[in-house]
């Protein structure tokens, strides 16, 4: 089959927004008087849970057995995680956080090649919304064509609902496609869904199991800023472009 289709992944993957994540959290529990304090060591951990209101469950569940519980919990986190959310789109409309090396090219060679563009993620629409519109381009959620993120679905990865609710709503197969991705939950999501997958690891994920990825990489690279290829062939390429996708692609073969 035919490449037609990039699916992309958001938190790590478009840009290194974990750092950022992490103070928000800290930001939205200072302000609501708790004295929790995620460390760099504690989010590193706390990222095998996805979606933001799991991890503070999880975190609740697993660090904080004494700490009363309010009468309605899930409100009571919900109302947690949007004051965590406004802080970390606060930093975003600041345009303190860039794109990670190579993403704004291949996004832009892609368009201009006419391959598709999704987003397949567990992070919020209005995470997605912010990092796009003020890191990217002011129009650019307008260039993709399906943006699945936060509860469209109920499971989240490494669970493949995000990436199989993104192919039903492009009306692709899987197999006209390629995912960008920086974790070990995202690739066994994406893979999980028949979407072969890219892999660009961050220091928050660089020792996670990603067995399975087509390549993986340090970043997409820059024609005067080279990727280093960890997994897979480069071809000789210096950075990920349409070209290198399209013979990624090719090798991988029809579905059986």
């Amino acid at each position: 089959m035919t490449l037609r289709c990039l699916l992309f992944d958001v938190d790590g993957t478009l840009a290194d927004t974990e750092e950022v994540h992490r103070q928000s959290f800290n930001a939205a529990f200072a302000a609501a008087g708790l004295d929790w304090v995620w460390s760099v060591e504690r989010y590193g951990e706390l990222l095998s849970v996805t979606g933001g209101r799991e991890r503070i469950r999880h975190f609740m569940d697993t660090h904080l057995a004494d700490f009363p519980r309010p009468p309605d919990l899930d409100a009571w986190i919900a109302g947690l995680h949007r004051a965590k959310t406004e802080y970390y789109t606060r930093t975003l409309d600041e345009g303190r956080i860039p794109l990670r090396t190579g993403v704004r090219r291949l996004i832009e060679e892609a368009r201009r090649r006419g391959l598709r563009l999704a987003i397949a993620t567990t992070t919020t629409p209005a995470n997605v919304t912010a990092l796009l519109e003020h890191s990217l381009h002011p129009d650019s959620v307008s260039w993709f064509e399906v943006i699945a993120a936060g509860d469209v679905v109920p499971a989240k990865k490494p669970a493949p609902d995000i990436y199989t609710y993104a192919l039903q709503a492009l009306g692709v197969d899987a197999h006209e496609c390629l995912s960008f991705e920086d974790s070990g939950n995202g690739v066994r999501s994406s893979l999980a869904a028949g979407v072969h997958t890219v892999v660009t690891l961050n220091d928050y994920t660089r020792d996670q199991d990603v067995s399975g990825a087509q390549l993986v990489l340090d970043h997409l690279g820059e024609p005067d800023l080279p990727m280093q290829v960890l997994t897979g062939h480069d071809d000789g390429a210096i950075c990920v472009d349409v070209d290198l996708l399209m013979r990624v692609h090719a090798r991988i073969g029809a579905p059986r």
